[in-house]
């Protein structure tokens, strides 16, 4: 028994050794003749680049604003809380409205009177008052004949026979003065119910219009004032009120922040600055984010930049720490339940250039195959008889030049253009191995980019 608890002891140790050692040395394997490395291959090739060197920088909000109210009042509705999304105008809270309200009936009330005085001078007078205007004129005109008569008659009875007395002759008189009175102002009457108003009368009834017109459009803005909105799309950052509460005229309501379009706040060092300019497309990497199933991925499943446009270049530097900010805008993607995916205040890195452009050899970084200082590079020879898929490896050493995002300059005086150079299993390739190409990776996005005129048509 205890021979067989030997052995069997021995045969597990053995086993377990077995197992570890082609684990570690699975390249025995291809050895002795398990088939041809898997790689994928990077096509070689020449570009004008920027050198870039990736900067930490903070994601801020487009806009922040503090809304405060307009007017002072009790707040009835507040219906969001922090961390939902209002969009433009979209009501952040309702003053209490019944006073101001009653204020605008009565002013529109005045207003129509006004209205109405303007449209009477306007219209003129009715057929039926110059019809009466006319009649008082006729009865004008018949008492003064009378009182003419009556006078007459008087004068000549006091002249031939001195009949009537003084006091009958002074009192047919004054009948006769206050009868031609009367019709004048008849006339005078008739004529005016004929006319059309005056233009000074008119142009008073339009000013009283206005003013209280002006008074009227005052309390319906003092109406809308009651209703707090937010004047662009955004997120409520923070409360600083609730229902039932007063808030004075100017006083704080919320606070609401842009996120649908961030800034990412990077500081360059001055020596830097002169090869930054607005407009350049730059590479954003937010680190958070790479394994979020909502940021943008490659085909093969990678995380991938977001690609930001430098907007700002502020011309003053800290005094202390000698570096400009520089403010890059990438465009945010809200989620299907109107949350964004890039938060305010996230760290980000971001690739800004450093130096003038260069046309140079690139291949990406992780063609490199790094031994202490120097660095080399797996090249595939396709084998002529095969469809493009197979062939064998060599190593040719390169040297470093400028980087720019996930692409290296190769400096070398054997690795040309169109050459294919390993990026993925070369780590454990022998020279004159046999490989498989599984996948060729295209090129990747230059981590800046000129703005040139096709892109602004296009963006426009």
């Amino acid at each position: 028994m205890k021979l067989f608890a030997h052995l069997r002891t021995d045969w597990i140790t053995g086993g377990i050794f077995a197992v570890a050692f082609f684990v570690t040395c699975p390249s025995l394997l291809f050895a002795q003749g398990r088939g041809p490395a898997a790689v994928v291959v990077f096509e070689a090739f020449r570009d004008t680049v920027h050198p870039t060197q990736e900067f930490v920088g903070t994601v801020m909000p487009e806009k922040r604003a503090l809304i405060g109210s307009a007017v002072d009042g009790r707040i009835v509705e507040f219906p969001l809380n922090e961390g939902d999304r209002v969009e433009e105008k979209g009501m952040l809270a309702q003053l209490l409205t019944e006073t101001i309200k009653k204020e605008i009936e009565a002013a529109e009330a005045e207003l129509k009177l006004r209205q109405d005085e303007l449209r009477e001078l306007q219209n003129g007078s009715l057929p039926e008052e110059r019809e009466q205007a006319a009649a008082e004129v006729s009865v004008a005109e018949a008492a003064k004949t009378l009182a003419q008569q009556n006078f007459d008659r008087l004068e000549k009875l006091q002249r031939t026979a001195n009949a009537a007395s003084e006091g009958d002759l002074d009192q047919a008189r004054a009948q006769l003065i206050q009868t031609k009175a009367t019709f004048k102002l008849k006339t005078a009457a008739k004529q005016l119910a004929e006319k059309p108003a005056r233009e000074e009368k008119i142009a008073q009834a339009e000013a009283r219009i206005a003013m209280q017109q002006a008074v009227t459009d005052k309390l319906k803005d003092q109406l809308t004032k009651h209703t707090i909105i937010s004047r662009f799309a955004g997120y409520i950052s923070s409360e600083h009120t609730e229902i039932g509460a007063w808030v004075n005229r100017g006083g704080p309501v919320a606070e609401v922040v842009a996120l649908d379009r961030v800034h990412v706040l990077a500081h360059a060092l001055e020596l830097y600055v002169p090869f930054i300019k607005r407009g350049m497309e730059v590479d954003v990497r937010i680190p958070s984010l790479d394994n979020v199933a909502d940021a943008p991925k490659t085909e093969a499943g990678k995380p991938q930049p977001f690609p930001g446009e430098i907007v700002h270049i502020v011309p003053e530097a800290d005094p202390r720490s000698r570096t400009f900010p520089v403010k890059v805008q990438v465009n945010n993607i809200i989620r299907d339940d109107g949350t964004p995916l890039i938060n305010s205040g996230t760290i980000a890195r971001v690739n800004l250039p450093t130096g003038p452009s260069k046309d140079c050899l690139l291949i990406p970084k992780d063609a490199l195959v790094l031994s202490g200082t120097r660095a080399s590079v797996w090249v595939v020879d396709l084998d002529p008889k095969s469809d493009g898929k197979q062939g064998q490896v060599r190593m040719l050493p390169v040297q470093k030049g400028i980087e720019s995002g996930m692409l290296v300059e190769a400096i070398s005086d054997q690795l040309t253009t169109g050459m294919l150079v390993v990026v993925e299993g070369n780590e454990r390739l022998q020279p004159g191995a046999a490989v498989n190409i599984l996948d060729t990776m295209p090129p990747p996005p230059r981590a800046v980019r000129e703005k040139t005129q096709e892109t602004e048509q296009a963006a426009d």
